[in-house]
């Protein structure tokens, strides 16, 4: 996520590329990934078909709020929250419908927020250190509770974030979480924890600036001071903050003051790497005994959430934590999982979600099973292509974000700029030999929205980028919610300023999601025409991906013909099943017609002879039918695509 207020922008992203290029994120220990060529025939290493995902993310706080009052920094009770009990069992089957696989609720676990159910013994969070009044879900204050925003009964919280994975599962969509483990809110403490646990900090000697079991990293003898612009919302009280000695702050900076465009209202957790003195490490021998605090103690939160049926964590900056901690945990997590699952009995019809009961107000003690055939999935927030293979090969990842490769170049074609060549550059380089691990993506809940005016003015435009960025290779594919409806921000939320993103730190309505929410119909009631054509196209575009053999599981191969205006990518993706020639027009204006040349070795390699005539028939959008031999004419209008199979 982007860490920005209004007037200052330091993002997570720019911070990452600032220390890619002092070299400081590159382990000794371990070679970067290296590059190679497109491999012969175009053929990709063999994938499974899980690992062409299509996720779904939503932001929980946000889907089913119906409020339209949309105060700037806004409480609560002016604004609106939405909450589990809004995913119904009907939203999840539209979702589904979309040929969605995965949903990633984003903002489930509970974060530091000036929102407070005293009476309930959860007090609200210091305004000094908090962004917004709903608070940043990637301020993590209790790492075993889920955000009391968004249940109906704040008491039963726990149970009802419990239905709605079975209500997920029961659906036939597999949940994806966020574990944020690099930083923590600055008033971080668990009230929820099971028996035994020990809190983070707990028994931290804050006398040492950095201590291998030390949880966090100190500045002795410095009281901790919140920045000198910080300002917090009308009416609302901000007594002195007190925090002493001051604890490093979240992106690695060790100020007792850190700047407003810093992450301040986080802490940085320790991994047993000493940053100050030449990033020396700690990471203790095999034995789980002598390894980090931080490390046992950040796997027995991933073990905990597991266990309540999470199917897959989207693990948050996840290349500032050391790859070698993944290395460790990652399998660990899977193996718990794997034999937990085996462990359970094979599910039998869907029945109504109900909660569980639970040992204490808002903690549930008993696991909700997730589906006997679901690998648990780990993916990466990464933005340093040079370290792709170490956090899949050493870190053991199953996904990584595809942003500095796929989403930059795209996102330059769709704002009229840049040409389809550097998209062969892309394939060629870790984003292509590394296909089937990449999460492509158009829209986060970091990114622009398409639709805004910092972005394209107009979602129709990306219909090119978005099919080939869910059909370029065999690995996932995603959407933000809202993203198929032309969600456009317009104005400042709160903290965030008018930006172009969908706020993430305040309460907020979003129109034309409620337009499709439709009081809770979930049926598109109150949609305009265009709305619903473009919805149409994301659900073509994902039921496309989900029953494509040959996008699931095929090779891969760049025609590297561009047309003229050089606005055309070609490529093709066939597997024994299936061959499918795919062409997408960038082109604002101007239909592309040309020959597309299919060379000979990639008839043999699809094991077509390659001097007959075979028919080639557009299965997305169009009823477009051409017949060719080695020569292909196509005719693109703009903004347009065919997905050509080829009989």
């Amino acid at each position: 996520m982007s860490y920005s207020s209004s007037s200052l922008t330091l993002s997570r992203r720019r911070f990452t590329a600032g220390l890619a290029s002092t070299g400081l994120l590159f382990s000794p220990l371990f070679a970067t990934a290296r590059r190679i060529d497109q491999l012969v025939n175009g053929q990709l290493p063999a994938a499974t078909p899980t690992d062409k995902l299509v996720i779904y993310q939503i932001f929980t706080r946000l889907f089913g709020n119906q409020q339209t009052a949309n105060t700037p920094w806004g409480s609560l009770a002016e604004n609106g929250v939405g909450k589990f009990n809004d995913i119904t069992d009907k939203a999840l089957q539209e979702i589904r419908k979309m040929g969605v696989s995965h949903v990633w609720y984003t903002g489930i676990i509970e974060h530091a927020t000036m929102t407070g159910y005293s009476s309930l013994g959860i007090p609200p969070d210091n305004p000094l250190v908090v962004k917004g009044r709903a608070g940043s879900p990637y301020a993590i204050k209790d790492y075993y509770d889920v955000a009391p925003d968004l249940a109906v009964d704040v008491r039963k919280r726990m149970a009802e974030f419990e239905a709605l994975v079975k209500r997920s599962h029961d659906n036939g969509l597999k949940v994806i979480i966020d574990f944020v483990p690099n930083h923590l809110a600055r008033q971080y403490s668990s009230d929820a924890k099971p028996d035994g646990v020990q809190d983070l900090g707990e028994t931290d000697d804050t006398t040492k600036a950095f201590d291998p079991q030390n949880n966090f990293y100190y500045l002795p003898d410095q009281p901790f001071q919140p920045p000198a612009s910080t300002s917090v919302p009308d009416g609302t009280m901000a007594p002195p903050y007190e925090e002493t000695p001051a604890k490093a702050t979240g992106n690695d900076v060790f100020k007792a003051q850190p700047s407003i465009d810093d992450w301040y209202e986080t802490i940085k957790l320790n991994y047993g790497v000493d940053y100050q003195n030449d990033r020396k490490t700690y990471f203790g021998s095999t034995a789980t005994s002598d390894r980090p605090s931080t490390w046992t103690k950040m796997r027995d939160i991933l073990l905990f959430w597991a266990s309540k049926g999470v199917d897959g964590f989207r693990c948050d900056m996840a290349e500032m934590v050391p790859v070698e901690f993944w290395g460790w945990v990652i399998p660990q997590i899977k193996a718990s999982h794997a034999n937990a699952v085996s462990a359970t009995p094979a599910a039998k019809t869907p029945v109504a979600s109900t909660g569980a009961a639970k040992a204490k107000p808002g903690v549930a003690p008993t696991p909700v099973a997730a589906p006997a055939s679901t690998p648990i999935v780990f993916i990466a927030e990464i933005y340093n292509p040079q370290q792709y293979a170490n956090y899949i090969n050493v870190g053991k990842f199953d996904y990584l974000y595809d942003k500095v490769g796929l989403y930059d170049t795209v996102r330059a074609l769709v704002e009229g700029k840049g040409s389809p060549i550097a998209i062969s550059r892309v394939c060629q380089g870790e984003s292509g030999t590394l296909g089937k691990h990449m999460l492509r993506f158009l829209e986060n809940h970091d990114e622009q929205r398409i639709a805004s005016r910092q972005f394209a003015a107009d979602p129709w435009t990306a219909v090119p980028a978005m099919t080939l960025s869910a059909t370029l290779h065999t690995g996932p594919a995603m959407v933000y919610f809202g993203q198929e409806v032309g969600v456009n921000p317009t104005k400042a939320e709160g903290f965030q300023g008018d930006d172009g993103r969908t706020t993430i730190f305040d309460y907020w309505g979003i129109p034309e999601y409620q337009a499709w929410t439709n009081g809770g119909a979930f049926d598109g009631g109150k949609l305009t025409a265009h709305q619903k054509k473009l919805r149409l196209f994301y659900t073509q575009l994902g039921q496309l991906v989900t029953n494509s053999d040959a996008i699931k599981t095929g090779a891969f191969y760049d025609l590297q013909q561009y047309g003229k205006p050089e606005q055309l990518f070609s490529y093709l993706r066939y597997s024994a099943k299936q061959k499918l020639l795919i062409v997408c027009n960038f082109d604002r204006k101007e239909t592309i017609r040309t020959q597309l040349q299919i060379p000979a070795d990639v008839w043999k390699a699809m094991k077509m002879a390659p001097k007959k005539t075979y028919t080639y028939k557009d299965i997305f959008r169009t009823k477009t039918l051409i017949t060719g031999t080695t020569t292909v004419p196509v005719a693109v209008p703009p903004l347009g695509v065919l997905v050509l199979s080829i009989s």
